[in-house]
C-alpha cells in the first residue's frame, strides 16, 4: 500500500489527519509512532478545530522540518508548500475547506490527506532524501 492510502486508512482508524499524515512517514523521520501521534495530537479538526490551518498541511510542514532542516529556518520552502497544497485543494485552513461558513466543500479530508503526503513524497524526491 502506498503512503498516501496508508495515511487515510490510518485516518480511518481514528487518527486525526495531522497524526495521519506524520505516521505515514515514520520510517523517514526515525521517530516512533507514538511520538508522532503525540506531535499530530492538537492538530484535530485543523488548528483550533477548524479555525485555522488544515492539520494535513500541519503535519506536511512538520516533516519538511523533520527530514529537510539544516540549521536554518524554511521559509522558502515552507511558502511553496503551502502554496502547493492551497493550489491542489482550493484552501488552508479548515473550515473553508470543509465548507463550514459557505456550504461548499472545496476538498474533503481524505483529499486533504493524500495531497499533503504527495507533496512531502515529491520534496523527498527532489531532494534525494
Amino acid at each position: 500500500m502506498d503512503k498516501k492510502e496508508t495515511a487515510v486508512m490510518l485516518k480511518h482508524s481514528g487518527c486525526n489527519c495531522a497524526q495521519a499524515v506524520l505516521c505515514a512517514f515514520t520510517e523517514e523521520t526515525g521517530l516512533s509512532e507514538e511520538q508522532l501521534m503525540r506531535i499530530g495530537a492538537g492538530f484535530g479538526v485543523g488548528m483550533g478545530c477548524m479555525e485555522a490551518t488544515c492539520g494535513a498541511l500541519i503535519a506536511a510542514q512538520i516533516l519538511m522540518g523533520l527530514t529537510e532542516f539544516q540549521g536554518r529556518p524554511l521559509l522558502k520552502a515552507a511558502r511553496e508548500l503551502h502554496q502547493a497544497f492551497t493550489d491542489t485543494c482550493g484552501a488552508s485552513l479548515c473550515k473553508d475547506l470543509k465548507g463550514r461558513d459557505s456550504g461548499v466543500v472545496l476538498c474533503e479530508c481524505d483529499d486533504c490527506v493524500r495531497c499533503a503526503v504527495e507533496l512531502i513524497e515529491k520534496r523527498a524526491g527532489e531532494k534525494q532524501i
